[in-house]
């Protein structure tokens, strides 16, 4: 997953919000007193986030099974001797650390490509292991909406410069799975351009089923919300934000309290 497809990544994302969900991940974690400490990025990739919540103040860590995105994550930290991110090359089904973190973040749909509910849940169970009493798990997740009315079984196209990619996806309502297939063409030094073929899965799985799954796995669902909007989610959410909290360690107050 993701070894042609590291290399220009960065290229084909630079129009997401980062900045915007950074700004929205660091409201709801000060509104449950997490203002420093250490954070985990589970499915960083190449790091963008990971390094936003590093210029906030935060000890990031950032795990990923890519080994070709972990590359450039370190990559972007040659510069800056100083940086003190720990990126670990780790399966999310099975990480482990060595202590416990103040929160767990994942962005950028990284659940949707666990294909099963055990694996959901198996994910839930070592974030709930892995956080500090009164420690937030904040995720985000794309919804069957945005699979059937916005990919479905469109081809989709983008051409850069140094890359180019056609994108053939597929929606399978039965199963909830959306396929897509990404042919890219990337610049050589020599200046052609060399192909590459890779296929993605992702699961969607519904607010309820998620829900239930972070109950059984310990964990308190906080909140469900339109993607970084200060608002729920809704029926035609493309994206939705997970806020949930460590149920059997945390204290009532942060339980009690409600994400603005």
């Amino acid at each position: 997953m993701y070894e042609s497809f590291a290399r220009v990544y960065d290229a084909f994302m630079d129009d997401t919000p980062y900045q915007q969900w950074c700004a929205r991940i660091r409201e709801i974690l000060c509104r449950y007193r997490i203002t420093d400490g250490l954070v985990l990025d589970l499915g960083c990739g190449t790091g963008a986030m990971t390094r936003l919540l590093r210029d906030a103040g935060y000890d990031m860590i950032g795990a990923d099974n890519s080994p070709e995105m972990l590359e450039i994550a370190r990559e972007k930290e040659a510069w800056d001797p100083d940086s003190r991110i720990l990126y670990l090359l780790q399966d999310m089904r099975s990480f482990e650390l060595y202590g416990t973190v103040r929160a767990v973040v994942s962005i950028c749909d990284c659940m949707n490509y666990l294909e099963s509910e055990d694996d959901l849940l198996q994910v839930f169970s070592l974030v709930n292991n892995y956080l500090d009493p009164g420690g937030i798990f904040l995720f985000d997740m794309n919804t069957a909406y945005k699979y059937e009315t916005l990919l479905g079984d469109g081809t989709f196209a983008q051409s850069l410069d140094e890359c180019s990619y056609i994108w053939e996806n597929t929606w399978y309502p039965e199963e909830q799975i959306n396929e897509y297939g990404l042919t890219l063409f990337v610049q050589r030094p020599d200046g052609l351009y060399e192909r590459f073929e890779e296929t993605h899965y992702q699961k969607a799985f519904s607010v309820e089923r998620v829900s239930m799954l972070l109950e059984k796995a310990g964990l308190a669902c906080l909140g469900v919300y339109d993607g970084y909007e200060n608002m729920p989610a809704h029926a035609r959410s493309e994206r939705v934000l997970f806020a949930a909290g460590e149920r059997t360690k945390a204290n009532d107050i942060c339980l009690q309290e409600e994400i603005q």
